[in-house]
């Protein structure tokens, strides 16, 4: 059920503000990350769980593999090498499939047709090996499922790392979803994103987190800090100096800048939050600088 939020919270964040200068709707830290290992600027492990993911439904839904069912989780491991603190993707290590299935399909089977027609329409073949390991269905059976049972079903707020970098960066710890743009776990963890990825296709570094943080009430943020890993040929002070030139993080500037009043939330439901050109926090900004 739909609870009214207390009116306390109403008169120190958004009451008789112009909208540039609406509060943060709570405390907390968030952050945002970037790579160049990928075109999207994203974690290769990442990208290879969400793509894994998609290519079940496409198949459940085309009707290929009438023996799928809509719950799958995936996870993959890559094994990567490091070079001036960027990090460069060899091959995969280990993929983790586990799918809803009715009740006829052999594990077999299943085990078979998620390595020919899922794994191999997805991963690239330059990243697989004969030393790739494949767990496919590990627990054998997985009928029931899905948020209608009591199988073993999260809820919104359980899932922060696959919504964000897969445990790479960093985590403020305030989950997405059900939350509006005043609060701040998502809207600044969409500008985060924003600034970093800005930064890696500007070419300024190869690699960086962003980290703001903010207190409930007060629209500019309390700090905020960049960590390159040493991909930069700039000091972390000209860095700053370009966020600071390029990038306003007030929460209602913010919800102006990326739109964050457009009904487009129901997409982030699944395959991530980030990655996706379809958003526009992750279409990168030109810097001046």
């Amino acid at each position: 059920a739909l609870e009214q939020q207390s009116p306390d919270i109403a008169q120190g964040v958004h009451l008789h503000r112009n909208e540039e200068d609406v509060g943060a709707g709570d405390q907390g830290l968030m952050f945002g990350y970037a790579t160049d290992e990928t075109e999207e600027c994203m974690p290769l492990t990442i990208i290879l769980a969400h793509k894994l993911n998609a290519r079940l439904a496409e198949l459940r839904r085309n009707g290929e593999l009438p023996w799928l069912r809509p719950d799958s989780k995936t996870q993959v491991t890559v094994q990567y090498i490091q070079e001036n603190g960027a990090v460069i993707p060899v091959r995969v290590h280990t993929i983790v499939i586990s799918v809803q299935h009715d009740e006829t399909i052999s594990l077999e089977n299943m085990r078979r047709t998620l390595k020919d027609r899922v794994i191999q329409a997805v991963v690239p073949a330059k990243y697989l090996d004969e030393k790739t390991i494949y767990h496919l269905q590990p627990s054998g059976r997985f009928v029931i499922g899905g948020p209608q049972v009591c199988g073993d079903a999260g809820v919104t707020g359980r899932k922060i790392i696959v919504d964000t970098y897969g445990g790479w960066g960093a985590h403020g710890g305030g989950a997405f979803s059900g939350k509006d743009y005043t609060k701040v776990d998502r809207s600044a963890a969409y500008a985060a994103r924003w600034v970093a990825k800005s930064l890696v296709k500007a070419g300024l570094c190869r690699r960086v987190l962003v980290q703001v943080s903010y207190a409930i009430g007060v629209a500019h943020p309390l700090s905020i800090s960049l960590f390159t890993y040493g991909t930069s040929q700039k000091t972390e002070k000209e860095l700053l100096d370009i966020v600071h030139k390029n990038f306003d993080l007030r929460p209602g500037v913010i919800v102006r800048d990326l739109d964050l009043k457009k009904p487009i939330y129901q997409k982030t439901a699944c395959y991530g939050h980030f990655g996706r050109n379809e958003f526009s926090w992750e279409v990168p900004k030109k810097l001046v600088f």
